[in-house]
Formats: C-alpha cells, sequence, structure tokens
C-alpha cells in the first residue's frame, strides 16, 4: 500500500474476536452477547470510537514510513459503473436484489443474471452463511454483468488481508462495477466453514475509507436493532466520515424502525442516502436461510403469514412489494434491497421472484401478473 494510504496504528478492542477498532459489529445478540463467545459485546460500555482518518507518509509509523516502493501503485481508477449509478440515484429510487445463484456455478450466474436483467437496478453479490466460499469478488462481478446486470459487490474483512482487499479494489473499479458494500463480515465460527481461519485486518469502516479512495462508490451496513441500539447512528456517522454514501439498513422490524433510525442519524448530521433491506421469503427453504441471519428483526406476523398462506410464494411476492412500498415512502430512503436467499436448488426460481418483485415496485401500482 503506498504511503499516503496508510492507515494509523489500530488500537483493536480487547477480546473483540474480530479485531475490530471501530465497533460494535452488526452481529451483537440481543442481550448483547458477542455473536461467537460467551461474553458481552466488548464496545458494549465504549464510548463510539470516532474516525481518525488515512495518514500520509510524514505522520506514518516508522515500520511503514522507511519503506520505499520500487514498484509505486498507480492512481487509482475511478470506477464507470459508479459514476452510472450516483447519476441513478439523484434522479429516481433504487431497486437492488441479493443475488442468489449457486455458489461456485458458472451457469448458474448465467441462469439467474438473464431472469433478473431488466427488472433491478443492481444486484449485490455477498455472500451468507450457507455459501462461504465463492468466486473471488471481481471475477464473480465480471460474470454477473456479462449477464447485463450492475454489480453491487460485497466486500468482507473476515477472508483477506488489506493487501488482498486493496488488490479487489483495484479490479472492482477497473471493471466498473457500480459498488463496494464493505462489511466487517461474520466470523467464521458462524456459517458453515469455521475450519476456516479468520482475517480481519480490517473492519467495514477502514474498508468503507480504503474503497472510497479507489474511486468507488461506497455502501455501508447498520443494524438498528442490534446493541447498543441508541449509539447504532452515530458509528454510522464514523462510517460515512470515512467514506461512506450509502447505509443498508439491516432487517429491523418493519417502516417504522427504519423510519426512526433515519431521522436519529440525521439528528447527528448524516446526510446519505438509505437503502433498507425487504426480507423476500417465498418458501420453507428461503425461510430459514433468512433465519439464519444474524439479529434478524422482522414485522410482526410477516415470515407466519407467508408461511401459512396457501400460497407461499405469491404471499411473499405481496409482502414484499408492500413493505418496499412502504420504504420508500419515508424521507431518506433511496432504494431498496431485496434481501435472502433461496432454499438448495431454487436459486432460479427464487431469482425469478426477486424479478417480479423489482418489476411491481419500479412499476408502482401495478400488481398484476407479470407479462
Amino acid at each position: 500500500m503506498p504511503a499516503e494510504l496508510a492507515l494509523l496504528p489500530v488500537d483493536d478492542a480487547p477480546g473483540c474476536p474480530k479485531h475490530m477498532e471501530y465497533g460494535p459489529c452488526g452481529g451483537v445478540e440481543s442481550d448483547g452477547r458477542c455473536e461467537v463467545a460467551e461474553h458481552p459485546c466488548v464496545f458494549l460500555d465504549l464510548p463510539t470510537v470516532p474516525w481518525h482518518g488515512l495518514i500520509g507518509a510524514a505522520e506514518a509509523p516508522d515500520a511503514v514510513a522507511h519503506l520505499s516502493a520500487p514498484d509505486p501503485v498507480p492512481a487509482p481508477v475511478a470506477s464507470s459503473g459508479s459514476a452510472r449509478m450516483r447519476t441513478l440515484l439523484a434522479t429516481s429510487q433504487i431497486v437492488v436484489a441479493d443475488f442468489p445463484a449457486a455458489a461456485l456455478s458458472a451457469d448458474s450466474i448465467a441462469e439467474c443474471g438473464a431472469v433478473l436483467a431488466g427488472h433491478v437496478d443492481a444486484v449485490l453479490a455477498g455472500d451468507s452463511g450457507a455459501a462461504r466460499v465463492q468466486f473471488p469478488p471481481a471475477y464473480r462481478a465480471a460474470l454477473i454483468q456479462a449477464t447485463g446486470l450492475e454489480v453491487w459487490t460485497g466486500l468482507n474483512c473476515r477472508d483477506r488481508n488489506r493487501v488482498a482487499l486493496e488488490g479487489e479494489l483495484a479490479a472492482l473499479a477497473q471493471l466498473g462495477v457500480a459498488g463496494i458494500h464493505s462489511v466487517t463480515g461474520d466470523h467464521t465460527l458462524t456459517g458453515s466453514r469455521p475450519d476456516a481461519a479468520p482475517v480481519f485486518d480490517l473492519d467495514s469502516t477502514e474498508l468503507a475509507a480504503l474503497a472510497s479512495r479507489s474511486g468507488l462508490l461506497v455502501s455501508v451496513a447498520e443494524a438498528p436493532a442490534s446493541p447498543p441500539v441508541d449509539r447504532r447512528p452515530a458509528r454510522l456517522l464514523q462510517k460515512e466520515r470515512a467514506g461512506a454514501e450509502l447505509c443498508f439498513v439491516n432487517h429491523a422490524g418493519g417502516a417504522s424502525p427504519v423510519r426512526s433510525f433515519i431521522e436519529a442519524a440525521r439528528a447527528l448530521g448524516s446526510t446519505m442516502g438509505f437503502i433498507p433491506c425487504i426480507p423476500v421469503v417465498i418458501d420453507r427453504g428461503s425461510a430459514e436461510l433468512l433465519q439464519s441471519f444474524t439479529t434478524l428483526v422482522l414485522p410482526p406476523g410477516y415470515l407466519e403469514g407467508i408461511l401459512a398462506a396457501a400460497d407461499a410464494r405469491a404471499a411473499g411476492i405481496a409482502a414484499a412489494v408492500e413493505l418496499g412500498r412502504e420504504f420508500l415512502g419515508i424521507d431518506g430512503v433511496v432504494g431498496v434491497n431485496l434481501s435472502g436467499g433461496a432454499g438448495p436448488g431454487r436459486a432460479l426460481e427464487f431469482a425469478e421472484a426477486l424479478a417480479e418483485i423489482g418489476r411491481r415496485i419500479r412499476n408502482d401500482g401495478d400488481d398484476g401478473a407479470p407479462g
């Protein structure tokens, strides 16, 4: 990393399994416990950590400042896709869908992409606990873009150190992705690969700063329902100061909690745009995957009503469309995220449902069957 992009020396919170400096993460349990350790989150009793900023060579630690750069890193290339997405956001609200393709399957990516293209404004390609092994982010983004979709790449700090993350950011900017969703990431002790060593060289706030310097549109996540609830808006503000432009609001229980969270962030001075997550459930498999999300809070009766319906798919689509329209009526909301994933072997069916939801939300007032 060039000296002018060196990060301040990290002073991790003692006892945080993710070595976070700008905690807490979104995985704090409702009773305040850490997501993987049998003790309270270490950030609960600490004041919100202010963003320090990136430092230049003159202030860099001696271990960094004395190093020469025999192969200087060129200036970052701004992402053409990020420029397009900023233009779109300036004129309309958007629909972003989680990308449901099977892991490590180029064929599934092509099939799901073909279904979604034209019906959503972008797809969010991250990972889930059920599919921790994915193609590298830039390669996966290239495969998705080939289907005609704008890609919002989820990049986590769990699996790569800062050098590997810088390489991915450079590749994604060159590729022209729509945005980078910067997350610390769930610990490897959760999900399908507890045998893998966690990295956590950076956290989401630090990664957001590097992504912003790479010329990318940067989003972050925040969990309004996760302790400490009263300090979540203040933590988001530090991410904004680091370079984040948008916030994906984790499942918080419906429109009213999202509105309250945005109002609290605005009261602190936040000017970013907000993209609330809509829970998408069309069958028991997708319900089970959604329930694996950390600190999930759904609107009262939402899941039960869908699963009890004679046609769960139709009920799930209708519920998602209704909640999406509620979200889009909230001041500060610039779009919505169709959030969730498919049960085993049902990625294409889930993509079809996402496409129908996206089409109906974008064509406000059209509740008819797809043409």
